[in-house]
């Protein structure tokens, strides 16, 4: 399927692999050599991450801390980085979209993990989706190569793939991405997985949708079904994949280090996939609630997602409700993880419902769900309990 760039971008992206693939030099193949060779024992290499101040960057980057990695992180002015620094990240102020910014980056270190991307937001015109998630991976592949980088480990997503036909989707499933998103996240991937054809030591990873403690972007589905409000729209039998954050680490150190993995790419998700009525009763319970009961109709949400995203862009104002808000409930991801398990040795480690549980006690520690998120048992057991014991008081 076509990427979706026209005009002057799909011309950047045709004249920015020709300039990848001629920039290679030795230095790369030397590069790709120490990482293959490089014995188990030696100080952990220092490292770049991009999108360090996000979610995934940000886990990734406090973990390879943890593991004794030197940690750069290439950050915009102004961002939250006090975690970061705190465990002793090299926070060095720059621009994705600024090739001088991440050569600078990228100078002496051994592996970048290229995170940074600009996710589905009805504020940014199509323009910035392209200059982040498409000439920032130029960026990156570029200084790499000028840099003489053992390797790069490009974090791309499952949403290339679409609402997928194959089920699960592999890594070869045709691509078939469905917004601006995941066609510039597309376009960033094939520029990466030509250099790596041609030489560049390096890495695609395509997580699926990423969970747990500290993300927001589920927030809004645990708020709806503690507080009972939750409706499902359409049969709820369409599929989902989750990966939860700690498996989706695991899984991009891995392809840091894993030399089997030079010039693969990766589907990287939880262990399962479950039905969206599965997914919800699993919130439900891990509020303390019961599953979420009622259906709708699809089509009036759809057409209501699409009404909103027309009202609001023109005045950059970010919509309550979108199309891909509304595709949650008919697009099914369910993918296989077999060629990570077999190449990389990869293991989820975290269930889904112990996943949702460690997410919503983040959630109630955090002050976004009530601290009596859990009472609601408590109360049918004390109810039944009282209505026992006035029966009891009566015979």
């Amino acid at each position: 399927m076509a990427i979706g760039t026209t005009g002057g971008h799909a011309e950047q992206l045709g004249s920015g692999i020709k300039h990848l693939r001629s920039g290679m030099n030795g230095r790369r193949q030397h590069a790709a050599a120490q990482v293959a060779n490089a014995p188990p024992s030696e100080q952990p290499a220092p490292v770049l991450v991009t999108g360090a101040t996000g979610y995934t960057g940000g886990h990734l980057a406090l973990r390879l801390r943890e593991q004794g990695h030197e940690v750069r992180a290439l950050v915009r002015p102004g961002s939250r980085t006090e975690h970061l620094a705190r465990a002793g990240v090299d926070l060095l102020e720059g621009d994705i979209r600024r090739a001088a910014d991440v050569e600078r980056a990228a100078t002496g270190v051994e592996c970048i993990y290229h995170v940074a991307a600009v996710f589905r937001t009805a504020g940014h015109p199509d323009g910035y989706y392209y200059d982040v998630n498409v000439g920032g991976t130029e960026n990156v592949l570029r200084a790499a190569g000028a840099q003489g980088v053992a390797r790069v480990v490009h974090c791309s997503t499952v949403g290339v793939h679409g609402d997928v036909a194959e089920i699960p989707c592999r890594e070869a499933t045709p691509f078939n991405p469905g917004d601006i998103y995941q066609q510039t996240k597309l376009a960033g991937e094939q520029l990466a997985r030509s250099a790596f054809a041609n030489g560049q030591p390096g890495v695609v990873v395509r997580p699926a949708s990423i969970y747990g403690p500290g993300d927001l972007r589920h927030l809004k589905l645990f708020k709806t079904v503690c507080k009972g409000q939750f409706r499902m729209f359409g049969s709820g039998e369409t599929l989902w994949h989750p990966v939860y954050i700690d498996d989706l680490v695991n899984g991009l150190i891995l392809c840091g280090h894993r030399p089997a993995a030079l010039g693969q790419t990766y589907i990287i998700a939880g262990e399962s996939y479950v039905t969206l009525n599965q997914w919800t009763a699993g919130v439900a319970a891990a509020v303390g609630r019961l599953p979420p009961r009622g259906r709708l109709p699809y089509w009036p949400l759809f057409v209501s997602a699409a009404a909103c995203e027309a009202l609001c862009r023109p005045f950059g104002i970010e919509p309550p409700l979108h199309r891909r808000r509304a595709g949650f409930f008919v697009k099914n991801r369910a993918f296989s993880i077999e060629k990570a398990r077999r190449e990389l040795g990869y293991r989820p480690q975290v269930e889904i419902d112990e996943g949702l549980k460690r997410t919503a006690a983040w959630y109630v520690a955090h002050g976004h769900l009530p601290h009596t998120y859990q009472s609601r048992y408590q109360h049918v057991l004390q109810v039944l309990l009282s209505q026992f014991s006035l029966i009891a008081g009566l015979a």
